[in-house]
C-alpha cells in the first residue's frame, strides 16, 4: 500500500536538511571548518573545477561560518506547502538556531550544537533531546571523505538568482538507483545553500526547498536565543531518554550491506505509554542521504498494517519480521527511493 501524506508532518527535518546546517556531533567540533573555496569559473562552457566532495565542503563550511535570518519554504508536487522563519548564528564551534513554524501547528525549535529543544504551545509541552546524527543536507559528520564520490557525481549547470542573491546551480547526480539526486543553488560568494530540489531518476522534482527572503550576516545574538531556549515557565518539560548501543548488542545485523550506506549510530529508547520493551534506532548514511531503521517488539493487539508511505522526498516502509525469539516490527524511514528501504528490510536479520 502506498499512501501520500501531507508534508507538514516532517516540516522541520526538511527545513533543516535543505539549509545544510552543520552536523552537531562531537567529532565535528574537533574538526576546524574548512576554508570556503571559490566556485569554478563562470565563463561559458568551463568544466567545473570542484568535485562533489569539494562542493559539499564549501556548502557545509558556509552554513557553519555565516549568520543569517530568513523565511524558508518547502513544497512538493502534490501542492503541499510549509514554511518557517529561521535564525542562525555561529560563534566559533558553537552553532545555534531558532526555527519558527509559519504554517501548520505552532512550533518553535531551538538547537544549540547537539541540544534540541522544541516548544509545542498548543499543548504547553517542551521536548528536550540530544541528537548526535541529524538528517541534514549535506549529511556530513566532520570533513567529508572521498567515499561520497563513489555514490554521487557533480556538475555545474548554470547560474540563477534566489531571494535576490546570485547563485551557482549544481547538479549532484546519483551513480545508481538507490538514492535521489539534488539540484542545489549555492550562494555565489559564501556557498550557502539557498535553494534545493530533490529529483528522481527521471530528473522530476519530488521536493523543493528555498528561501523566499534572506538576510546574510544578520545581527543574531547567541545570548538572546539561549534565553529564549531556556524560557520554559508554564510548560511541561519532557526529556527524551536515549541510550547508546550497537546493533550487534541488540541482536541485529544486515546479511549484506546496502551499497554506499554505512552505519553511523545506534540508540535505544523506551517505547512509552503502556508498551513494554524498547525501540532501537539504527541509522545509516551514504554521506548525503540517511536511512533510519526503527525496530521494536511486534504487538499483535495493535495489528499494524504493512505500508509504504510517501511524504515529499521521504519514504516510510513498515514490515513485520520474524525471528527465533518472536516477531518484530520494523519502520524504515529515509529520503531515498522505496527500493532502498526494501533492500534494508530484506537484509535485516536476527543475529542471535
Amino acid at each position: 500500500m502506498n499512501r501520500s501524506m501531507p508534508i507538514s508532518a516532517r516540516g522541520f527535518l526538511v527545513l533543516v536538511a535543505a539549509l545544510c546546517m552543520a552536523q552537531v556531533s562531537l567529532a565535528q567540533s574537533r574538526n576546524p571548518a574548512p576554508p570556503v573555496k571559490s566556485p569554478p569559473s563562470a565563463t561559458g562552457g568551463d568544466t567545473p573545477a570542484l568535485g562533489v566532495v569539494e562542493w559539499l565542503e564549501r556548502m557545509h563550511a558556509a552554513a557553519r561560518q555565516r549568520n543569517y535570518v530568513g523565511t524558508f519554504v518547502v513544497s512538493a508536487p502534490a501542492g503541499n506547502l510549509s514554511s518557517a522563519r529561521i535564525w542562525h548564528v555561529c560563534e566559533g564551534d558553537l552553532q545555534m538556531e531558532r526555527i519558527e513554524a509559519l504554517s501548520g501547528p505552532p512550533r518553535s525549535t531551538f538547537r544549540r550544537n547537539d541540544q534540541v529543544v522544541t516548544f509545542l504551545p498548543d499543548v504547553k509541552v517542551v521536548k528536550r533531546e540530544k541528537r548526535e546524527n541529524l538528517e541534514l543536507f549535506p549529511n556530513l559528520s566532520g570533513t567529508p571523505d572521498s567515499s561520497i564520490a563513489e555514490s554521487y557525481g557533480v556538475r555545474m549547470i548554470g547560474k540563477d538568482r534566489v531571494a535576490g542573491f546570485d547563485a551557482d546551480v549544481v547538479q549532484i547526480e546519483p551513480r545508481d538507483a538507490l538514492r535521489f539526486g539534488y539540484k542545489v543553488w549555492s550562494e555565489r560568494r559564501s556557498g550557502l545553500v539557498i535553494k534545493l530540489q530533490t529529483v528522481d531518476r527521471d530528473n522530476r522534482v519530488i521536493e523543493q526547498s528555498a528561501f523566499s527572503e534572506l538576510q546574510l550576516d544578520a545581527p543574531v545574538k547567541v545570548h538572546t536565543l539561549t534565553q529564549m531556549m531556556g524560557s520554559t515557565a508554564g510548560y511541561r518539560v519532557e526529556k527524551s531518554e536515549l541510550e547508546r548501543t550497537t546493533a550487534q548488542r541488540e541482536g541485529w545485523a544486515l546479511s549484506k550491506p546496502v551499497a554506499g550506506f554505512r552505519p553511523v549510530s545506534s540508540f535505544r529508547r523506551p517505547m512509552g505509554g503502556d508498551a513494554q520493551g524498547h525501540t532501537m534506532q539504527w541509522t545509516f548514511s551514504d554521506g548525503l542521504a540517511t536511512v533510519s531503521l526503527f525496530i521494536e517488539p511486534y504487538d499483535a493487539q495493535r495489528k499494524p498494517d504493512e505500508v509504504l508511505l510517501a511524504l515529499g522526498a521521504t519514504y516510510t516502509l513498515t514490515r513485520r519480521l520474524s525471528g527465533k525469539d518472536g516477531d518484530w516490527w520494523l519502520t524504515a524511514v529515509g529520503e531515498v527511493p522505496p527500493q532502498t528501504l526494501d533492500a534494508f528490510a530484506q537484509n535485516l536479520v536476527r543475529s542471535r
